[in-house]
């Protein structure tokens, strides 16, 4: 990966930016070259493989992150996005603001040409079947049109970093019957069957529950950004919760410490297996580049693995496959003369935050 950059911005992470700088030496100690946005007074010295610009301005409190993106050009989110709209850099990574980032990569990297709107995608670590779940966020509602593109850049993703050859799409519904859900699912799902004659890129298995996100049954689960941020949200609280639950179990007697030496390896394991921070983050697909967001709270482990994350993204070309499973399912954006317009319309303004994938 020594051949790619990455742009990221330092700033409104809850560690600071020097914790950031941290974590974009070790990806870059693994062959790729960083650009790091953020005070350079802060982040200090840097390895070879960083180059730092210094841009102290921060935008990732903003309570308006699209005026902000618009009125700040001097924010380090702003500076990163130009950064890779210009070519400077592969991809973006910002572990601040999710609003901030979308709309900086929303007005500077654009969208992708016949996408209707950028949605923010997240593989949920589901011990034995990670199923990756979109809109997490970037869209506090959505129309079906939007839900069929979802569906494709999940599976898209699926394939591409999960290794699933013909992922199972879900949209998650209050039942599993065609005739089940909002009037948004209902269209939804009559043109994501429409869209299935001939599609290879993946499966599309009709309405699911919120239980069917865990059971294994499906690979990608499609919904509005805002049901997306509470179903994940609640699931990594009850996993929190469960955790917890397990280690003070593990605790409560000698005899339950004594059963808890001898299950620490495989619970050790199931840690790893469900740590954020080994994921890197909320992929934010639809834009011309690829973006991921990181949790604000990540150490530098976790903004690592971000940077890796987006690297092996943009190596895999992500955004251009995506492109292709949309084009050939007849799901990109078309204008009025049937066309699919040669640059995509204005951006619009964030519609939401992401939950727990970024601070905000």
């Amino acid at each position: 990966m020594a051949d790619l950059t990455i742009a990221v911005d330092a700033n409104g992470a809850d560690l600071g930016p020097a914790e950031v700088a941290a974590g974009a030496a070790l990806a870059a100690a693994q062959g790729v070259r960083v650009l790091l946005f953020g005070p350079a007074a802060e982040i200090g010295e840097v390895p070879e493989g960083v180059t730092v610009v210094d841009a102290p301005v921060s935008i990732a409190k903003a309570a308006d992150p699209a005026r902000a993106a618009r009125s700040t050009p001097d924010a380090s989110i702003v500076l990163a996005a130009k950064a890779v709209a210009a070519g400077e850099a592969d991809a973006l990574v910002s572990g601040g603001s999710t609003g901030a980032a979308l709309a900086a990569g929303l007005f500077n990297i654009k969208r992708g040409r016949g996408i209707h709107r950028p949605a923010l995608a997240i593989p949920v670590p589901i011990p034995g079947h990670p199923v990756t779940l979109l809109d997490v966020g970037a869209n506090a509602e959505a129309r079906p049109e939007h839900l069929v593109q979802f569906a494709f850049m999940g599976a898209v993703l699926a394939t591409a970093v999960l290794g699933v050859e013909r992922p199972r799409v879900g949209l998650l519904s209050n039942g599993t019957e065609a005739t089940r859900g909002t009037q948004t699912v209902l269209d939804a799902h009559a043109q994501l069957t429409e869209r299935m004659a001939g599609a290879t890129a993946l499966e599309f298995v009709g309405n699911i529950e919120g239980t069917d996100i865990t059971n294994g049954s499906v690979d990608v689960v499609v919904t509005d950004g805002f049901t997306g941020n509470v179903s994940l949200k609640l699931m990594e609280g009850v996993s929190k919760v469960l955790l917890g639950a397990v280690r003070d179990a593990a605790m409560s007697s000698g005899r339950a410490k004594a059963g808890g030496l001898l299950l620490k390896p495989a619970l050790g394991g199931l840690r790893d297996e469900l740590d954020p921070e080994a994921h890197g983050g909320a992929y934010l697909l639809g834009l011309r580049r690829l973006g991921v967001v990181p949790h604000g709270r990540f150490s530098r482990r976790g903004f690592s693995q971000a940077i890796l994350l987006a690297a092996r993204g943009a190596r895999g070309d992500l955004v251009g496959s995506t492109h292709a499973a949309l084009e050939a399912a007849g799901a990109l954006k078309r204008s009025p003369a049937g066309e699919t317009p040669a640059r995509p319309e204005a951006p619009a303004a964030p519609t939401g935050e992401a939950s727990s994938v970024s601070s905000s």
